[in-house]
């Protein structure tokens, strides 16, 4: 591997891609509505492999304060209403025959520290990501041909620069998420 393998824009686009999911994540935590993305991310244990809701049944917003999942095959049922209740969203399904709703509770001040912890797990699995993306960098640095000590480390603290600013980015997000959640 040549100096030239080493792409800092892949990188920076890589990690840019962990805040925007962060970002679609955060949009699905509403505060006091019902929305479809709340619940997209949740994986259903379905043919025994993780599968998103997106791929088991129509998601949609009949109420502004329910959500209705339409799960297409019966037997998963059981599967959607368990991995809504581990999601840990704090929300409690309601099995109707082919349909999976969930009634979204008003927002007392207890289910809003709930909310910001579950975007701070969100913010953490997004710096996780962005850490693994800057320890793939740096193995490509150590690894590359002709590439003296120096170079090694001006890439090595280019890398860390672009970590420091996306992890600096995802707290922001994190921080105006929580204002958002825990404003009345």
């Amino acid at each position: 591997m040549s100096i030239d393998q080493i792409d800092l824009k892949d990188l920076k686009k890589r990690m840019d891609g962990a805040l925007t999911s962060l970002k679609g994540e955060f949009s699905g935590l509403r505060t006091g509505r019902a929305s479809a993305s709340l619940v997209e991310p949740i994986m259903v244990q379905a043919y025994g492999s993780p599968t998103p809701m997106t791929q088991v049944g129509t998601i949609g917003v009949p109420e502004p304060r329910m959500i209705s999942i339409q799960v297409w095959d019966k037997g998963l049922i059981g599967a959607v209403e368990k991995a809504i209740r581990d999601s840990g969203l704090g929300i409690s399904p309601v099995v109707d025959g082919a349909n999976v709703r969930i009634p979204i509770p008003a927002l007392t001040e207890e289910r809003r520290k709930e909310l910001t912890k579950v975007a701070s797990k969100y913010a953490e699995q997004a710096k996780v990501s962005v850490r693994n993306i800057r320890r793939d960098g740096m193995e490509a640095i150590k690894k590359a041909d002709g590439v003296s000590e120096d170079e090694q480390k001006k890439l090595s603290g280019e890398v860390q620069k672009l970590t420091d600013d996306l992890v600096a980015s995802i707290d922001e997000a994190l921080v105006a998420k929580e204002k958002e959640i825990m404003q009345i």
